[in-house]
């Protein structure tokens, strides 16, 4: 094996580890977000875990539950996009900016 050749093998192993002890630590990254003005407020994980929900009582009205279910989503939502954001930022450093489909 070339010298070169044996460089790049042991540069690719180190990304592997580096991106293997992300995917581990995703799971203690979290994001909050809330919704309708701290009406619903949530908090994921980077496993894509809602970890906790909190939902006042004035967004409970239940002749609009489905004023209710838009808030929960938008919050969910807002959060599950946070985290992503800083995942995929700490996978860009790992891998020098270099997009690999399917990680984060």
């Amino acid at each position: 094996m070339s010298k070169g050749l044996a460089s790049i093998m042991k540069q690719a192993q180190m990304i592997q580890q580096k991106m293997a002890r992300l995917q581990e630590e995703a799971t203690q990254k979290t994001a909050d977000a809330s919704s309708g003005g701290g009406a619903v407020s949530v908090t994921v994980n980077g496993k894509n875990e809602i970890i906790s929900l909190s939902i006042k009582k004035e967004a409970v009205d239940p002749n609009d539950v489905e004023m209710l279910q838009d808030l929960i989503i938008a919050a969910v939502n807002e959060a599950l996009k946070k985290v992503h954001v800083e995942l995929s930022e700490e996978m860009s450093k790992i891998t020098g900016g270099m997009s690999i489909p399917g990680l984060f």
